[in-house]
C-alpha cells in the first residue's frame, strides 16, 4: 500500500493525489518506484487538475476526463527523454519535457514549489539513467573491441618444449702406472732424445723386464 503522505509536502491536493495513486498502481511494473507527484493548480477553476507523476522508470501524465469520472494516462520512459526544464511564470510554472523525437510536452500551472521539486527529481532520474546507459555502452564497446582484437590477432599458444636432460657421460678412472711402466716410459724418453744409444736402450730395457 502506497502512503500519500510523502506526496503532500508541497501542498498538493490530497484528494487528487489519492485518486491518482489509486489508479496508477495498476500501471506500475515490478521494481518500479514512485518518486514525486505534482498537481496542477489553475488560477481560476481548478476542479479537475492534471498531474505529473515521476517514477524510477518514466514520467506519467494524468489528465481527468468525462468530468473527472475517468482519467487518461500517457507516459514516456527516461530513455525517450532528451532533457527536462521548467519556467516560472506569473501563475505557477511550466514543466517542459523534451523527448528524443517529437514535440515538447508542456504542462502549465504547476505551483512553483512543486515545479522546482519536480524538476530536481526528474533531472536526477534522467542523469542517473544516462550514466547507467553510458556505463553499459562502455562495457559493450570493451567486449566488442576485445573480441575484434582476438579475431584479428589470435594469440598462438605454443606448448613449451620438453626439457632435454643431458646424458650422463661415463667417467673413466685412470689407474696410476706401476713402477715398471714408469721406468720403461722414462727409458724410451731418454732414447727418443738421443741421450742413450740403441744398445744401451735395449740392454736397460731387458734389465727392467727381467726384474718385473
Amino acid at each position: 500500500m502506497i502512503s500519500i503522505d510523502k506526496f503532500l509536502n508541497e501542498e498538493q491536493d490530497p484528494k487528487t493525489v489519492e485518486k491518482v495513486l489509486g489508479k496508477i498502481r495498476d500501471l506500475m511494473t515490478s521494481n518500479e518506484e514512485l518518486i514525486y507527484i505534482a498537481v496542477q493548480k489553475r488560477p481560476a477553476v481548478n476542479l479537475m487538475p492534471d498531474c505529473i507523476v515521476l517514477s524510477s522508470k518514466r514520467i506519467f501524465y494524468c489528465e481527468p476526463a468525462n468530468f473527472g469520472i475517468t482519467m487518461n494516462f500517457k507516459d514516456i520512459s527516461w530513455k525517450s527523454i532528451k532533457e527536462v526544464s521548467f519556467k516560472e511564470e506569473l501563475f505557477g510554472s511550466k514543466f517542459i519535457c523534451v523527448p528524443q523525437h517529437g514535440e515538447n510536452i508542456v504542462t502549465e500551472y504547476i505551483p512553483k514549489a512543486q515545479a522546482r521539486k519536480l524538476y530536481q527529481a526528474a533531472k536526477q532520474q534522467l542523469d542517473e539513467f544516462k550514466e547507467e546507459l553510458l556505463k553499459i555502452e562502455k562495457e559493450e564497446k570493451l567486449v566488442t573491441d576485445t573480441y575484434t582484437y582476438i579475431q584479428e590477432d589470435p594469440l598462438e599458444i605454443t606448448a613449451p618444449a620438453p626439457e632435454v636432460q643431458a646424458e650422463a657421460q661415463p667417467v673413466f678412472q685412470v689407474e696410476p702406472e706401476d713402477e715398471t711402466t714408469l721406468k720403461l716410459r722414462k727409458l724410451k724418453t731418454l732414447f727418443d732424445k738421443q741421450l742413450i744409444t740403441l744398445e744401451e736402450y735395449e740392454a736397460k730395457k731387458a734389465d727392467i723386464l727381467d726384474s718385473f
